[in-house]
């Protein structure tokens, strides 16, 4: 179980378990500069333990041996891509699956769109995606409704008062999402609570229970993550069953599903996936640009300006969104600082070439996206916040490759620059953003990068 249990924590750690059980192969080596085995039954895994992560695994690996280096999971060789130039050799385009979403169902035990035939995956990614988008149609008043609450909620502050970050926007998150997805009975805040608990009960698990294998070793822990995916479950289930059939009024997500006749099963689990990830990439989305945007007043300026010249004083619609670019670059720029998701994978189907090397047929290939994300060559002072490097059609070209705009973009990301948008809109034209001196904010790199620690800032009422 060693060999599972530490690497799940990462992205790729699902889909590598599909690989040993799929794909039985050999021990044949790719040639490519890497790590020898540190031990010959779990290959480098006590190598990613002792680092903290696999991204800061992958930084040191990368920085060792290259743009292209490999390493070993258990008996297997893995290949691992860290530049850009790399990974616009390897990455397909046109590819159908979407790595978040295989990563959770096959960790929830559910059947992915990979095991299924091309034109069903297909089907259901576009299900899917137009799910999301019909729900932000429908709900986009509730939304905005959601955020002046918590904004208004921040204006009746002494202006000395320290806010916590991760804690009032993984709240909005989670009632944005859990109302979104599943309606009325969400308003509920009991409601929203205990989702929230079996939210934190599964989420922590992946990236703690797998990482030091715990959760096995210890039956009520076990027991615990069990009882609270088992709970969602059959709360999905039940929102769905009460919904089946209503007439006109709030569309949310599990009715879109449900309109597109999939089965019960099928609805089930998108909205799992929806929930899970949904409120997890929306928190941290919305956390590290508040976080960013309190540590430069001109960004914050800029921002400000933009936000007054195309809205006024009105509030944001969904057909003012496209409108706001310096937004959306600061969101980007969010993403990339912050390196919100930094690892991806995908299985070697056929032989492939990357430069000179030879990859396997049936290789786990991850891409070093927080790798890639923190590259020179790549990015201009690359730890430095500066959404103005977006304006350079370059720039976003590589970003929309690495899967974190456009149509490469999984869907839960879009769904977070809408929320995130939202409210920038809101906090930035009414209040203005400072940081707490003295605060130093270290990131935990896991399925998703979050903050080791609460994240604190104070603001002031605009003039």
């Amino acid at each position: 179980m060693l060999d599972f249990a530490i690497f799940a924590v990462t992205f790729v750690v699902i889909l590598v378990a599909a690989v040993l059980y799929l794909y039985p192969s050999s021990r044949r080596a790719s040639g490519i500069p890497g790590l020898n085995p540190t031990e010959e039954k779990d290959g480098n895994l006590p190598d990613i333990v002792s680092r903290g992560s696999l991204h800061e695994f992958l930084v040191g690996l990368h920085d060792e041996f290259g743009e292209v280096a490999s390493f070993w999971f258990g008996r297997r060789p893995v290949v691992s891509l860290g530049s850009v130039d790399q990974l616009r050799q390897h990455i397909n385009p046109n590819r159908t699956t979407d790595s978040f979403e295989t990563m959770l169902k096959s960790l929830l035990g559910y059947q992915s769109s990979s095991g299924t035939g091309a034109a069903e995956t297909m089907m259901r990614k576009k299900v899917y995606e137009g799910a999301i988008n019909a729900t932000l149609e429908s709900n986009f008043p509730l939304l905005l409704k959601l955020v002046d609450e918590l904004v208004g909620k921040w204006e009746s502050y002494p202006e000395s008062q320290h806010m916590p970050l991760c804690a009032h926007l993984l709240g909005l998150s989670m009632k944005a999402v859990t109302q979104l997805a599943m309606g009325d009975r969400f308003r509920d805040d009991a409601e929203v609570i205990r989702f929230r608990k079996n939210h934190e009960a599964i989420w922590s698990e992946i990236g703690k229970g797998y990482l030091d294998g715990s959760l096995d070793k210890r039956s009520n822990r076990k027991a615990h993550y069990e009882n609270a995916l088992a709970e969602m479950e059959s709360t999905l289930k039940s929102v769905a069953k009460e919904r089946r059939g209503r007439g006109p009024g709030q569309l949310t997500f599990l009715d879109s599903l449900q309109q597109a006749n999939l089965t019960e099963r099928q609805v089930m689990e998108d909205g799992m996936v929806f929930t899970l990830a949904g409120c997890i990439i929306t928190a941290n989305l919305c956390i590290w640009a508040v976080h960013f945007l309190s540590t430069t007043e001109e960004v914050q300026g800029k921002l400000y300006k933009e936000l007054t010249e195309v809205l006024g004083e009105e509030p944001i619609s969904l057909e003012k969104i496209p409108q706001l670019r310096y937004c959306q670059q600061v969101l980007q720029e969010s993403v990339r600082t912050a390196k919100l998701t930094p690892i991806a994978a995908r299985l070697q189907e056929v032989e492939g070439r990357v430069d000179q090397h030879v990859i396997p047929k049936e290789t786990l290939v991850i891409y070093a996206l927080g790798v890639v994300l923190q590259d020179e060559d790549t990015w201009t002072l690359p730890y430095r916040f500066d959404p103005d490097r977006f304006t350079d059609e370059s720039v976003r070209k590589s970003f929309s490759l690495l899967g974190f705009s456009g149509n490469q973009a999984c869907p839960e990301l879009r769904f977070a620059y809408t929320v995130a948008t939202v409210l920038l809109s809101s906090l930035v034209r009414k209040l203005k953003l400072h940081r707490v001196e003295g605060q130093i904010v270290e990131a935990r790199y896991e399925l998703v990068t979050t903050p080791k620690d609460d994240t604190w800032i104070t603001v002031s009422r605009r003039s």
